[in-house]
């Protein structure tokens, strides 16, 4: 049987199209990639895997027979983490879980559903930070702006979040790293892609893009937060614990420009 590298289009639902034609076709897989990437596997062959919804859904309703919801969230949290042959690694405990009569998915002493479980932990502790650090600035289209860059792909997972607490206004939270974002226009949320200007900046406020009354608050805001801060009794081990240094560029009350 000849061995199968898998190339899809880097969605959840490309990786399921991915899961069903190899169980379909009974194909000898070895590593799947998403599209762009080189693939290690030097003497097997290359087949291209169009997504099919059908064909993903099919996939993720016999998961949802065999795992349970905490299960599925830790696939598709552990997905989103886009580490390196994180979607063979998915696929091997995806076939380990069908394999099995019950539980599978708990079964830690399996070295692929041990480590799917420590990578869905990271992209969830990412998740918590995200929604905890993300901060909006008003931009003179009236619309709440916020520019991200997470180690992981934690935009999807996050969106749900910031549609429920800021239902009543207009934002965008954009990805620079995978340089795409989410739209919420009051009724809905979209996906979008645009080339942000250089100089619009992580955190802060730029006259040219933001409201006055924006500005003044970022500033006043950072102001309350040194006034308020006791230089004596800092504990910078345990503020760094609790808010790692690579956020600290999303925060306005750490901005040197605010």
């Amino acid at each position: 049987m000849t061995k199968r590298v898998l190339n899809y289009d880097g969605s959840f639902e490309g990786f399921l199209t991915c899961v069903f034609n190899a169980y379909e076709q009974k194909l000898l897989v070895v590593e799947i990639i998403p599209a762009g990437e080189n693939q290690n596997q030097l003497f097997s062959k290359t087949e291209t895997i169009i997504t099919e919804d059908l064909k993903a859904q099919r996939v993720l309703k016999a998961l949802k027979t065999k795992m349970s919801i905490q299960g599925l969230r830790r696939i598709k949290f552990a997905f989103l983490s886009e580490k390196p042959g994180i979607e063979f690694r998915l696929y091997e405990m995806i076939r380990y879980i069908f394999s099995m009569p019950e539980k599978a998915e708990l079964d830690y002493s399996h070295p692929v559903v041990l480590d799917v479980s420590k990578t869905a932990k990271q992209v969830g502790r990412e998740k918590h930070r995200m929604e905890a650090f993300v901060r909006f600035r008003l931009t003179k289209d009236n619309i709440y702006f916020a520019i991200i860059e997470p180690d992981f792909n934690v935009l999807p997972i996050i969106t749900p979040h910031f549609k429920s607490r800021y239902a009543d206004q207009k934002w965008l939270i954009y990805d620079v790293k995978r340089k795409y974002g989410v739209y919420y226009d009051l009724s809905k949320t979209e996906y979008i892609s645009i080339d942000l200007p250089k100089d619009i900046g992580v955190s802060g406020g730029n006259s040219e893009y933001f409201e006055a009354g924006e500005i003044y608050f970022q500033k006043l805001w950072k102001e309350y937060f040194d006034s308020t801060n006791i230089k004596s009794r800092v504990n910078m081990r345990l503020h760094v614990q609790h808010v790692p240094k690579r956020y600290w560029k999303y925060l306005s009350e750490k901005s040197p420009f605010a």
